[in-house]
């Protein structure tokens, strides 16, 4: 199997999420890199949910009835299940990648096509849905006992698996290598207003609450890329006054936006399988402030500081606005570290486990 090739004859590799083309998250945007585009850096088809039946990269299907719980997840899947095997016939696939341990896709290609190999692909989100909703730790504990191979991007995430090990296998995820190489310019600190910036989902685990605590800083312009139904539903419970509302930002916008502000605060209250944009903002030379929560912890390491809570985190913000030297002293460790997680890294490891399995296998 070679890069940008879809092999046939039972070698190609099949995957998808049961997410609308387009919605937000880390995993879509893996998906993405690694599968979709012009010159895909894994061969594969993919799938997600949609009403385009003539959409070909990635194919939409269009299943209702998606929910999180009870009968109805599992009648969902059936469904999901059956439009798989509609769109992609028998014979033509001999590796399935499973984007999440939990959701409908998941147990659906398990379904469609149960004696094909696996790669189970590990997200943050699996495992807090698993931890929250019943049907999804069925799913998580049915994946992991079919998977013939566990990827974690950090080691934290393998500590949280039902398994004894035994098939997981430490693969980071990466960043675009370009993005590592031309980074956008940066537009320089004045000494005026400290910029701050929030950037992703603003789900609970992800601590959109604790924003309130930066934006009422003085000196601070606090600025927030998020999903648009997201962010009005926190500015109906926090006083988000004052703050400058992003909108939901294409990558390359992310990527621009990273570059004209002097601090990305990262206030995960749960858990992290990786930490996607807070590598991403580093390579663009904008340092990073999280709390030390599983995954994000292992990848940042000492390149980036931590706050302990919500009473902490305005000090570290006012402590770094006025300290020029730390902000360049963690914008170098920040570029340092970031350089260490290539995106041709991960899909070069990713392509030889497939490679394994799919000779073990025989195909």
């Amino acid at each position: 199997m070679t890069q940008g090739t879809a092999a046939r004859g039972g070698g190609a590799i099949l995957t998808g999420l049961d997410l609308p083309h387009g919605s937000p998250g880390g995993s879509v945007e893996l998906l993405h890199d690694l599968y979709l585009g012009p010159e895909p850096l894994i061969a594969a088809d993919v799938f997600m949910l949609g009403g385009d039946p003539g959409a070909r990269s990635p194919v939409l299907l269009d299943v209702p009835g998606k929910q999180l719980d009870g009968p109805g997840f599992w009648a969902y899947v059936d469904d999901l299940a059956d439009a798989i095997r509609k769109r992609f016939p028998a014979g033509e696939h001999g590796l399935l990648h499973l984007q999440h341990l939990a959701f409908g896709a998941t147990p659906a290609l398990l379904r469609a096509f149960p004696d094909l190999p696996s790669v189970a692909l590990v997200h943050g989100t699996d495992l807090l849905f698993a931890m929250d909703h019943p049907s999804q730790e069925a799913v998580l504990r049915e994946a992991v006992a079919a998977a013939h191979a566990i990827v974690v991007p950090t080691a934290a995430m393998a500590g949280l698996l039902p398994c004894d090990g035994s098939r997981v296998v430490h693969i980071p995820w990466g960043i675009p290598d370009h993005l590592l190489t031309a980074p956008p310019e940066r537009t320089p600190y004045g000494g005026e207003e400290f910029r701050v910036l929030y950037a992703g989902r603003l789900t609970d685990e992800k601590g959109g609450a604790l924003l309130e605590a930066v934006a009422g800083v003085e000196g601070v312009r606090l600025s927030v890329a998020a999903p648009v139904a997201e962010y009005r539903a926190l500015e109906r419970v926090t006083d988000m006054s004052g703050v400058r509302y992003l909108g939901w930002l294409t990558r390359p916008e992310l990527w621009r936006a990273f570059a004209q502000q002097d601090l990305l605060v990262v206030p995960s209250t749960r858990l992290e399988a990786f930490g996607l944009v807070a590598v991403e903002a580093q390579a663009c030379g904008l340092p990073v402030l999280h709390q030390p929560v599983p995954g994000l912890a292992e990848v940042l390491g000492d390149s980036a500081l931590t706050f302990s809570d919500r009473s902490a985190l305005p000090e570290a913000v006012m402590r770094l606005a006025k300290d020029g030297s730390a902000l360049d002293e963690l914008r170098a460790a920040g570029f340092r570290n970031a350089a260490r997680f290539p995106l041709s890294r991960t899909a070069r490891a990713l392509r030889e486990l497939s490679d394994q399995l799919l000779r073990k296998a025989g195909r």
